[in-house]
């Protein structure tokens, strides 16, 4: 069986298109009742973006902080707060800012319909029914959490997303003036998110022409980005955001995503520079990539973390362990299906504690 998988239903793209959201919405708001809830990246609370959201009467903005990665507990809260604002449940829910923020977003629309805490649908497949409409807006290009179908949750036991058909936004707006002015060490954290989704997706088992079409151009788009320069670059990179995402929803990310998840559970760091600081041991893996990373590192002048498993408690390592083994779809696409044969538990612990 080829899977069937779902795709964002309605897309615009264009430097100023996030001027088109209000009459996007209104054709969403069936009647006088109708609001909409806005859950924005708190880091905009003073920026000029604010007074451009289209917030209507009866609409509700909530300011989300993500300082700390996602978790379950923060998406239930989110839920009944937004639950307890009115009699009824919003017509839309519009996520605005990276991805962790656009995480939040998928998952409390899909919380406002389906009973029980997030944790409870960590995995694949498990949630019942349709989320809320909701809209993706990046305000940072890499993670491909606008086109992905999965919302990356930490909850009481594992770091992992919540992987469903109902999770894909119904609509997004790729505005490339929205990307500008991010920090060089953020924006470069979240591209290399999308560069490692490339190489680990094409260098992987379940590589196809759908995965490999997708993955090319993005990792085309990267190098142009990160190796080159130009004024289109954030037009280039928020594409590249968009096809990285579009090449894993046929294939799967691999070594260095599931190591990610580790460190991001256990320690807290946030999935960008996890991703960066863990790609840089895995050349023995990803060889020719590892080499055009630290190029791009060293052109952007990044320096990473070290040392940061060092002292760490076995306790604590072995459970880094045990959330990266949770992700055997990973596994298996880097390794092929006999990945339990070749990455042992002694090995990945040997991996991490070169971090």
């Amino acid at each position: 069986m080829f899977r069937n998988f779902k795709m964002v239903s309605y897309v615009v793209f264009g430097r100023g298109c996030f001027n088109q959201l209000d009459g996007i919405l209104a054709k969403r708001r069936p009647s006088d009742d109708s609001f909409m809830v806005y859950m924005v990246d708190d880091v905009f609370q003073n920026d000029s973006l604010k007074n451009r959201v289209p917030v209507k009467n009866k609409d509700k903005l909530i300011w989300v902080n993500v300082d700390d990665e996602p978790k379950t507990t923060y998406v239930d809260a989110l839920t009944q707060k937004i639950k307890d604002f009115s009699y009824r449940l919003p017509d839309g829910i519009i996520g605005i800012g990276g991805g962790s923020t656009m995480d939040l977003a998928k998952a409390v629309s899909l919380m406002l319909t389906n009973s029980g805490s997030s944790a409870d649908y960590q995995g694949w497949d498990l949630v019942k029914n349709e989320a809320i409409y909701h809209v993706g807006i990046p305000t940072l290009s890499g993670t491909g959490a606008e086109v992905s179908r999965t919302t990356v949750l930490s909850g009481p036991e594992k770091k992992l997303g919540i992987n469903s058909d109902f999770t894909v936004f119904d609509q997004i707006l790729l505005d490339p003036e929205l990307i500008a002015g991010a920090p060089k060490d953020q924006r470069f954290y979240t591209g290399m998110d999308c560069y490692i989704h490339c190489v680990e997706s094409l260098n992987g088992t379940y590589l196809n022409a759908f995965s490999k079409a997708y993955g090319e151009k993005a990792l085309e788009l990267c190098r142009e980005v990160f190796l080159g320069d130009g004024p289109d670059s954030d037009d280039k990179l928020m594409m590249a955001s968009y096809c990285g995402g579009m090449s894993i929803a046929y294939s799967q990310v691999g070594i260095c995503h599931a190591l990610s998840y580790g460190l991001g559970f256990v320690l807290g760091i946030h999935h960008g520079i996890g991703n960066c600081i863990v790609f840089d041991y895995l050349e023995d893996y990803y060889s020719q990539g590892v080499r055009e990373f630290r190029e791009m590192m060293e052109r952007h002048d990044i320096h990473l973390p070290r040392n940061l498993v060092a002292g760490v408690e076995s306790d604590k390592l072995e459970k880094m362990v045990d959330v990266a083994l949770v992700l055997e779809p990973l596994w298996e696409n880097a390794l092929g299906a006999d990945w339990k044969q070749i990455m042992t538990r002694d090995k990945i612990k040997e991996l991490y504690q070169k971090m």
